[in-house]
């Protein structure tokens, strides 16, 4: 422990976590002012009355008070906020795509075919996304080329909405058709376009891939902007081919017109496939080694050869358009509508082409995932890769069945909408497909609540280890186990089963795409007896897409009620673009260095102990700043550096979905650098959060014991649980908090009933974890039997909220006129009577 001086002080930066919170929560005060960012990471202080950075309550520690100021990173407005920040939500298929690219097991070092492997899987998945972006473009294609501007805009036609167009001029229809293709793909190249600037100055944050650190591998992709290019020349070429035939060949036309065609029509094709050579060639991942495949590519998609490509894209649609306003078909009318011959073939093959290659990816990872075993077979079970590192192929299946869903959706609403008109025969097997899915998942879910409810009924019986811990942690005070009881379970069913309801998902969709594509390759029409199956399947369709613009607007308008929305888009917005460029951009590769260059600057006073605080999703970000920060820093700034993470994910859900960035073994890594300064807050109540530092937990003979990160670097058993002095149990680096709270306390904020997952600075618990965190404070334990409370009637270890001279701004010496209190340990309650 390192004893305090007059001098020490300790900055606690606090981040918070998914969906954002208001600064003054982040702080723990009634007003916060910001003291340095840029708008969108923000750094905040608690103010006083007249809007003053004021100190924050004082620390104790080892008995002593020790000067604190509380800060707080505020990174909630690069993901939450507007209509613009809403419509990410349009595009969740590709972020999934995205994500799917983390997820990818390890390549074990030294191995040829692991290597080899792990190159074919991330150009298959940029392959994939790319495909998700054709699939899009062809199935708005549907919707305004064919649907509208063919079907409904014809002369004659009968369509109630059709009547309000010019009678149906052919250069109407054309805009009609062509223009939502173009305002699309122009908002993605856009949004695809946006970043955000680090608005710290000094030395970048290191990012080691070979460091062993958690998140040693989130950086920027230098190939973005050529895959960007190449996501918006594909959707172009898509439209252009749509439009003028699609795979079956160009339209028919005499004379000039139909060679004008064709060989528009061949242009598009050619942006395509040149689109899916170079998705598929690039792959620099981390630019650490320009090198690597595809560098002539590189070389020739640099800034002018992108801009030209680009440039010629957009006069190609143009062309096409002004091709369909002299198409002859579009100047007769006929007593039936014409339909656009090339829209069905279009989302039929680029569907088809998508399933393929998620059959690859599937098949690629069983020998990839058994290559990368040796990096966690000797973990526990409970640690490791969901599905033995198979993760990406249901989470890249997902994300293709979800954007064909969506597009098939909003073609259906809109075709009720307008009251008329004929959709692909290809559309009655995708109605089919998520009728399947649709009836599956009900069966599914009846089945799961039935079995759920019956294991908790019986494990409450039976009292299994959990129940014991929970006991252990509430004992002498039986109604707090009642209420806990029923919490822990929850919360233990939820991190145990989260995982398998996105393979729940999968299979259920694989499984309702079986009879769909049988009976399309068979060229049969769906029997007629699968109609209510059908018209369940256009229900939940319909449903599908209203949910999804329900939440748009929802997160667009009231933020506070999409919290689900929230939470998706903060989830996938950390993971860097690497897949598919079309995702939000990524707040880790502004947050973490900005965090790095603000602790810095801390440190530079030498009696300064900085300790990074996250909660939840903020666990990953300090996480990932505390690795980088300890590869920078000389050692005698490192040994002042502190971690503190409450309702974490970064044992339970990071390291096992995200193997590669977040392994088990770079957990270990960042624990034996903090040398026990890595403080861990963990609820059973919280299914969000959970242990990170401990693992293989069990009671025996009173004493909660357990395996997990020791202080000197190592891995084994630990001692058996201290009960802190507010009736934590502290287990290696986790202190595991009684929910509810013990108290209320004098002088401190009460927070009563489950909080779960909320809330975690209101313990006082807290103050103690930032103290160990600080190396400040050893947490030695205490009687088990806790002595009674001084005249003072403060708790031990409980801050008094009185500052000093340093923490005020005064000097040094001077009396403040506050005086502090010696606070003693708190009193022990009197058991509660049993409930009758």
């Amino acid at each position: 422990m390192l004893i305090p001086g007059p001098d020490t002080r300790v900055v606690e930066l606090r981040v918070h976590g998914v969906q954002g919170t208001t600064p003054e929560s982040l702080v723990d005060a009634v007003a916060a002012v910001d003291v340095a960012g840029d708008g969108l990471g923000r750094v905040v202080r608690p103010a006083d009355r007249l809007r003053r950075p004021a100190p924050g309550p004082v620390l104790q520690a080892g008995g002593r008070p020790v000067s604190r100021v509380v800060e707080g990173y505020v990174w909630g407005r690069m993901t939450s906020g507007g209509l613009a920040k809403a419509t990410w939500a349009l595009l969740f298929p590709f972020a999934l795509a995205n994500v799917a690219h983390w997820m990818l097991p390890p390549t074990p070092a030294g191995s040829v075919p692991a290597r080899l492997l792990g190159t074919c899987l991330r150009a298959l998945l940029r392959l994939a996304a790319l495909l998700l972006t054709v699939l899009l473009v062809a199935q708005l294609g549907v919707i305004s080329l064919d649907l509208v501007a063919a079907q409904c805009l014809a002369p004659g036609s009968g369509c109630p909405w059709g009547r309000t167009w010019a009678g149906g001029a052919p250069w109407v229809r054309a805009l009609v058709g062509t223009a939502p293709i173009a305002l699309v793909l122009l908002v993605l190249h856009r949004m695809s376009s946006v970043d955000w600037r680090i608005g710290r100055t000094g030395p970048p944050a290191a990012a080691d891939p070979s460091s062993g650190l958690p998140g040693a591998l989130v950086a920027a992709d230098p190939d973005t902007p050529a895959l960007r290019v190449l996501h918006l020349v594909a959707g172009l070429g898509t439209g252009v081919a749509v439009a003028l035939g699609g795979p079956a060949g160009p339209l028919p036309a005499p004379g000039w017109h139909g060679r004008a065609i064709a060989v528009c029509w061949a242009a598009g094709i050619a942006l395509v496939a040149v689109a899916a050579l170079g998705a598929v060639l690039l792959d620099d991942p981390t630019g650490a080694a320009p090198h690597r495949g595809g560098r002539w590519l590189r070389a020739a998609l640099g800034r002018e050869p992108r801009r030209v490509l680009h440039t010629g894209a957009w006069l190609l649609l143009l062309a096409a358009t002004a091709l369909l306003v002299r198409l002859p078909a579009w100047h007769q009318g006929a007593d039936l509508p014409p339909r656009l011959p090339g829209a069905d073939l279009s989302v039929q093959l680029v569907a088809a082409l998508a399933a393929l290659v998620c059959l690859l990816i599937g098949l690629l990872l069983v020998p990839a995932a058994l290559l990368a075993r040796r990096a966690w077979s000797a973990q526990p079970r409970g640690l490791r890769p969901w599905a033995g590192g198979w993760m990406a192929a249901p989470v890249v299946a997902v994300a293709a069945m979800l954007g064909g869903g969506f597009g098939a959706g909003l073609a259906l609403a809109l075709r009720g909408v307008l009251g008329f008109g004929r959709l692909p025969r290809g559309y009655s097997y995708i109605v089919l497909l998520w009728g399947v899915a649709g009836v599956l998942a009900l069966a599914a879910g009846l089945a799961v609540a039935a079995t759920t409810g019956m294991l908790r009924w019986s494990s409450l019986r039976r009292r299994e280890e959990w129940a014991r811990e929970a006991a252990l942690l509430h004992a002498g005070r039986p109604r707090d186990v009642k209420r806990a009881a029923r919490a822990w379970w929850w919360a233990r069913w939820q991190r145990r089963h989260s995982h398998q309801a996105v393979l729940g998902l999968a299979v259920v969709l694989v499984t309702g795409a079986v009879p769909a594509v049988f009976l399309r390759l068979k060229e049969v029409d769906p029997p007629e007896w699968s109609r209510p199956v059908s018209t369940f399947g256009v229900v939940v369709l319909a449903l599908l897409a209203l949910a999804l613009l329900r939440a748009v607007h929802l997160a667009a308008r009231r933020p506070d009620k999409a919290r689900q929305v929230g939470v998706l888009a903060d989830l996938a917005a950390f993971w860097p673009r690497e897949a598919h460029p079309v995702v939000p951009p990524c707040y880790a590769l502004k947050v973490v260095p900005e965090l790095v260059a603000r602790v810095r600057e801390h440190l530079a006073d030498p009696g300064t102990r900085v300790v990074l605080a996250g909660h939840s999703q903020g666990s990953l970000l300090t996480a990932v700043a505390a690795a980088r920060l300890l590869e920078e820093l000389p050692p005698e700034q490192a040994e002042r550096l502190g971690l503190v993470t409450a309702g974490s994910q970064l044992q339970w859900a990071y390291s096992r979905a995200f193997p590669a960035v977040v392994p088990h073994s770079s957990l270990a890594s960042l624990s034996g650098r903090l040398g026990g300064r890595w403080r861990a807050l963990c609820r059973g109540t919280d299914a969000l959060g959970g242990a990170v530092t401990t693992w293989d937990r069990q009671v025996f003979d009173e004493a909660l014991l357990g395996v997990g990160f020791r202080a000197d670097g190592t891995t084994g058993a630990l001692p058996p649980a201290r009960r802190g002095p507010t009736g934590a149990l502290v287990l290696g680096g986790d202190h595991w908090l009684p929910d509810p709270q013990r108290g209320p306390f004098p002088g401190r904020r009460w927070a009563p009933g489950v909080n779960r997952h909320a809330d975690y600075a209101s313990d006082p618990e807290w103050d103690r974890a930032v103290a160990m965190a600080a190396g400040l404070d050893t947490g030695e334990p205490v009687s088990p039997r806790l002595s009674t409370v001084r005249s003072t009637g403060l708790p031990t270890g409980l801050p008094t909220g009185l500052p000093t001279a340093r923490s005020a701004g005064l000097p040094t010496g001077l009396p403040t006129g506050l005086p502090t209190a010696r606070q003693a340990p708190l009193a022990e309650p009197e058991p509660e009577p049993e409930p009758k």
